[in-house]
């Protein structure tokens, strides 16, 4: 049952238009260059020309704000925040573009300290639907729905007048939408691990080029990617591109590496260092390891690569607890499952393999992922099925000790659908927060 209470019913037809809106974006596809194979879309620029032809016809709201944009393949979510909340503590008004959504679309969007409206998100869609249409007509084709996505983020922070814009890379960087941008005033790659290889590359400095096609000219580069074959790699293209690049000290904690990613990101920005202090303190996140009850402790954490388990794991290990239940699941894109399983399945008493089922959102099914997670287990641990998020959470709570821990991962979008029970989609379309 949620625990925290509306402030006020919202509107049903409100709700209903903005579900009508969310599922018309939806309704376009996002598919990668690699899966394409018509003649035009061999070309990966493809997709940068696509989003530049819609923004255009927008009537190029892009050129309107000041960027930091930031990609990586673990802590870039937490660091847009981050700078995002500096900045905003600053006094500067400023957006911020993140994917994907934790329990519902408006949380991709934000002005400084709160989501987009459910009716500007809808009014927004529906000032792009002809556009959109008349994209679909030219030589490149209609957009898709991420895509869309950022045009209505854009068109909100021109709509609200942001001088600042704090744009989370989607996929890699060089071909993601985002990356339409020309003139940066700060970049920065969080960390390079295997992730999405078979879009970007199967090898760390393939990977590591994909997301450092966002360094533009004139720009300051700031990373905290500690390999001195990536390192180097960083600098040869920030020489390339006439940009100043900045290879930050190695730090201990996944979370001091964050901070001081964002630290250096909103100096550069002009902010000082009370705003600093003060947007590392308001800095909350749903489902990034989220203590979301006690007794028993039940954590919220959207861990899906590689990197990302490893953090999980060490802030796991300074919790205490009884015994840890683990409800895991794994969205169908993933090919790297055993990396991620074979991190946290062994320290389980017991495991229950749940999934989501939207077209966007959708997990391996729990028959498959059933013999993997038998061969990690240890042996002593039970595993059983319950599919649907909200039942499995239930039951894990149930079945649980005061003193027990229940950690729910594997799956950003896993996370999100079990958060509903404690924040349901109506609390943030009412309050447009998170908590």
């Amino acid at each position: 049952m949620p625990t925290r209470p509306l402030q006020q019913k919202i509107n049903k037809d409100d709700i209903k238009a903005y579900k009508q809106a969310v599922q018309y974006v939806n309704s376009f596809a996002n598919t990668s260059f690699r899966h394409n194979h018509g003649a035009l879309k061999k070309d990966p620029n493809y997709f940068l020309l696509r989003t530049k032809q819609f923004l255009e016809l927008c009537g190029s709201p892009e050129k309107a704000f000041k960027y930091i944009h930031i990609t990586g393949t673990a802590g870039k979510g937490s660091v847009s925040t981050l700078t995002h909340n500096m900045l905003v503590s600053s006094g500067k008004c400023t957006g911020l573009f993140m994917s994907p959504f934790v329990t519902t679309a408006i949380e991709m969007i934000k002005v400084n300290d709160q989501y987009i409206s459910p009716e500007a998100f809808v009014n927004i869609v529906n000032q792009l639907r002809p556009i959109i249409t008349k994209a679909q007509h030219t030589e490149l084709g209609g957009p898709s729905a991420f895509e869309i996505f950022f045009a209505i983020a854009i068109l909100y922070f021109k709509q609200m007048k942001c001088e600042w814009v704090v744009l989370e890379v989607g996929l890699g960087g060089r071909y993601d939408s985002t990356n339409i941008i020309e003139a940066p005033h700060a970049t920065a790659v969080t960390t390079i691990d295997y992730d999405h290889t078979e879009i970007l590359g199967k090898t760390l400095e393939k990977i590591a080029y994909d997301k450092a096609g966002i360094i533009k000219q004139g720009s300051e580069f700031f990373t905290t990617e500690t390999r001195p074959s990536l390192q180097q790699l960083f600098r040869k293209i920030c020489k390339q591109q006439g940009a100043v690049c900045h290879v930050l000290p190695k730090k201990r904690s996944y979370k001091a590496r964050n901070i001081l990613l964002a630290t250096s990101l909103a100096r550069v920005a002009g902010v000082d260092e009370a705003s600093i202090e003060q947007g590392i303190t308001i800095t909350r996140m749903p489902c990034r390891f989220e203590c979301i009850q006690d007794h028993p402790v039940v954590i919220l954490d959207g861990a899906h690569n590689r990197a990302k388990m490893r953090t999980t794991v060490k802030n796991l290990a300074e919790i205490k607890y009884k015994k840890l239940t683990v409800i895991f699941a794994m969205a169908s894109t993933k090919k790297d499952t055993s990396s991620v399983m074979s991190q946290i399945i062994p320290l389980a008493d017991k495991v229950i393999i749940a999934g989501t089922e939207e077209a966007d959102r959708k997990s391996i099914h729990p028959n498959v992922l059933l013999p993997l997670i038998t061969k990690e287990k240890k042996r002593s641990a039970k595993i059983e099925i319950i599919e649907h998020p909200l039942h499995a959470i239930e039951k894990a709570i149930r079945d649980a000790g005061p003193d027990d821990c229940i950690l729910v991962t594997g799956s950003f979008f896993l996370a999100g659908e079990i958060r509903k029970r404690w924040f349901p989609e109506a609390y943030v379309l009412q309050n447009r927060k998170s908590f």
